[in-house]
């Protein structure tokens, strides 16, 4: 059994996980679906690793559990995660559709750093939709999850992160020691997949694991998310 705590990308709460969840408890494993303090205008990302850590503390000493911690993050909780890794002692971090930071580095300087509006905009025109058109999150976040799931996501705000959390700097100097996956959406117009495969290259060296999704992969496609999780969780047996 594996311990997978699941976090959300900015913006959303534990609800981005509820498709993945049974899934992975049908499979046997103890699943752990944080929400952490976005809309909290206070809360730099050190409070969400707080947050994180307190979670995960408390379910597995109500449940027992004392297995492997597969840590995974959607989006901009790719930043808690990595700062949370080591002080959770997680065995292996999953990075989902991610903003893939660098030690040293704001997930406000990310944006510049990588390249990921000009990516955006070039997927756009690929795809014959305008580059300069308001942002629509309808358009980019949820082209491709089923009419009854997104009907349901308006039930789940969590607020935007904060100033502070953009301007919190994730201070390593290197990454943690653990084994790290990176999966990629073939559709995902926030981050295009030859800018996550390009991210994933130069950042973490590793070729990520290509799904039929967008950028909300917990909700479209559960399906094709879920065996890589457990395949993941495998390789630590």
């Amino acid at each position: 059994m594996t311990s997978f705590v699941l976090l959300p990308g900015a913006g959303a709460d534990s609800w981005s996980w509820h498709r993945v969840v049974p899934l992975l408890e049908a499979a046997g494993h103890h699943v752990i679906a944080v929400d952490l303090p976005w809309g909290d205008p206070a809360a730099g990302l050190e409070r969400h690793v707080d947050e994180i850590d307190r979670v995960v503390a408390e379910s597995r000493r109500a449940s027992g559990a004392t297995d492997a911690i597969v840590l995974v993050a959607l989006s901009m909780g790719a930043f808690p995660a990595a700062m949370a890794c080591e002080r959770l002692g997680a065995a292996m971090l999953v990075f989902v559709a991610a903003m893939i930071p660098r030690p040293g580095e704001s997930a406000g300087e990310w944006f510049g750093a990588t390249g990921a509006e000009a990516a955006m905009r070039a997927f756009a025109v690929t795809e014959g939709r305008d580059p300069d058109a308001p942002f629509d999150e309808g358009v980019v976040f949820l082209h491709d999850i089923p009419a009854d799931v997104m009907a349901a996501g308006g039930a789940h705000p969590a607020g935007q992160p904060s100033a502070a959390a953009f301007a919190s700097v994730w201070e390593a100097e290197e990454w943690p020691a653990v084994p790290i996956r990176v999966v990629a959406g073939r559709n995902d117009r926030l981050f295009p997949l030859e800018f996550e495969q390009r991210l994933s290259r130069e950042r973490l060296g590793i070729e990520p694991d290509i799904i039929d999704t967008g950028h909300l992969a917990a909700l479209s496609r559960p399906d094709q998310l879920v065996p890589l999780l457990l395949r993941y969780a495998a390789e630590l047996a």
